[in-house]
């Protein structure tokens, strides 16, 4: 079943409705970007997951996502290096699961 455009398009104006009182939010910009990635918005989530990264750089899931959302565009080469710049992020946060998640993802997609 198919989503009704107008639920995506109000959950994008909420996001933004809330950044608009906190624009720094990292939780709230990672929110807004996994909108846009389900909207297959590539360019505005990649920039968005990166904002999230520019002020926590060891918000993980941000990382992740951003390789996920360049690998499904056929950006491998930049898919690998958000793996990459992921892993590191989740050694400084000692975040073992996330490490080992997009090191599994980086390895898949050098194999390819």
């Amino acid at each position: 079943m198919a989503q009704d455009p107008r639920l995506k398009g109000e959950r994008i104006a909420k996001l933004e409705a809330m950044l608009q009182r906190t624009p720094d939010d990292p939780f709230l910009l990672y929110c807004l970007a996994m909108e846009h990635k389900k909207a297959q918005d590539v360019k505005q989530a990649v920039e968005l997951f990166d904002r999230v990264t520019m002020i926590d750089m060891n918000y993980c899931a941000a990382y992740h996502m951003k390789a996920q959302t360049l690998e499904n565009a056929g950006d491998f080469a930049g898919a690998k290096q958000a793996y990459r710049d992921g892993i590191q992020a989740a050694e400084r946060k000692g975040d073992d699961h996330a490490r080992g998640e997009m090191a599994a993802a980086l390895s898949m997609l050098e194999d390819m």
